[in-house]
């Protein structure tokens, strides 16, 4: 299959970046940030990759609710990952995953981490005008069970990309909570790579394809659900990890070149360089820093961190967004865009 062969290449391309990119996990951060802000903008929160990484207290009230999800999607995907050390591609990992997205937010009332016991339906208002109803509750620990052993099954030959394709239709379509179930599975695809060693590190999340296609999205899966049309949604999966993996390719291109032009302009600072290096290192993984951060991050007081700051800004490395005299938030705009 053409597709397959050229998900396959492209994922081993990107893979390489886990090799060579010396302190990726820095750049990770921002890529969970992106993955949480489109994986819930499907479900129709408008956080952008800039607010997520704001304090709460800095989010607007009528945002805050919207923000707190965000968060809650970050934890998520870094406690899976953790979690993947210990725990196999599981209904364990799966359901403690669901526990964390849900906490504290608007589904903290639909049994966070606990499989439904109760019918619930795709689209429409009710499960009276539901355009596709799941199985039935009780059927759920049994099907749930069934993806396990598939996704576990070293003697089943179908290539892994085509499983987790699979995995992540049975998944939508036993919709097995009562709320997140859209979020859990876009997050299942990237953590199944991982504990595949397709992906040595999480570097590849498909929401923002899929947010961007979100009509065929769902069109596919109904028509595997109701024609049994797995061609044409295997099809539009792959085209997806492709022209992600493509995107983040050229995601760290455009970073490495940034960082080596960034470098270029610190040494104009002179003996300021080195604490002007440790802000971008803080800066590679939370894109946005108020004033008063700077004396944590690099130990100097408070009224050179400003300067420091405002060298930056000089520089065009950084841009003041608030215009106040107090409470001045920086963020890398540059930086940023590659992730926007």
């Amino acid at each position: 299959m053409h597709f397959l062969s050229k998900a396959d290449r492209q994922l081993g391309r990107l893979d390489m970046y886990s090799e060579y990119i010396p302190n990726i996990d820095m750049f990770i951060s921002m890529h969970i940030a992106k993955e949480a802000t489109q994986s819930n903008k499907i479900e129709g929160t408008q956080t952008n990759v800039e607010e997520a990484f704001l304090e709460r207290n800095e989010v607007s009230r009528e945002k805050r609710s919207d923000w707190e999800e965000v968060q809650n999607y970050i934890e998520a995907m870094n406690k899976a990952i953790e979690l993947l050390h210990q725990l196999p591609f599981s209904s364990r990992l799966i359901r403690d995953t669901h526990k964390i997205l849900l906490q504290g937010v608007r589904g903290e009332h639909k049994q966070p981490g606990d499989f439904r016991i109760s019918q619930n339906g795709i689209g429409g208002a009710s499960i009276n005008d539901a355009t596709f109803i799941p199985p039935v509750h009780t059927s759920i620990l049994d099907l749930m069970s069934d993806i396990e052993k598939f996704a576990n099954d070293e003697l089943n030959y179908l290539p892994d990309l085509l499983k987790i394709a699979l995995i992540h239709y049975q998944f939508e379509t036993i919709h097995p909570f009562l709320d997140g179930n859209g979020r859990v599975g876009r997050l299942m695809i990237t953590l199944y790579l991982v504990s595949k060693g397709i992906l040595k590190r999480p570097i590849l999340y498909l929401s923002d394809f899929l947010e961007r296609n979100r009509s065929l999205y769902y069109d596919n899966l109904m028509d595997v659900r109701l024609k049994g049309d797995l061609t044409k949604w295997f099809k539009f999966f792959l085209v997806g990890i492709i022209e992600t993996a493509k995107n983040g390719i050229k995601t760290f291109d455009g970073i490495l070149q940034l960082q080596k032009q960034i470098d270029t302009k610190i040494q104009s600072l002179g003996s300021r360089a080195g604490n002007a290096q440790k802000i971008m290192l803080y800066l590679y993984q939370r894109p946005v820093i108020q004033a008063h951060m700077v004396a944590s991050v690099t130990g100097m007081s408070a009224a050179t961190g400003y300067k420091l700051l405002a060298d930056l800004e000089k520089l065009n490395i950084l841009k003041e967004v608030t215009g106040a005299q107090r409470g001045k938030l920086y963020v890398f705009k540059e930086y940023l865009a590659y992730f926007n």
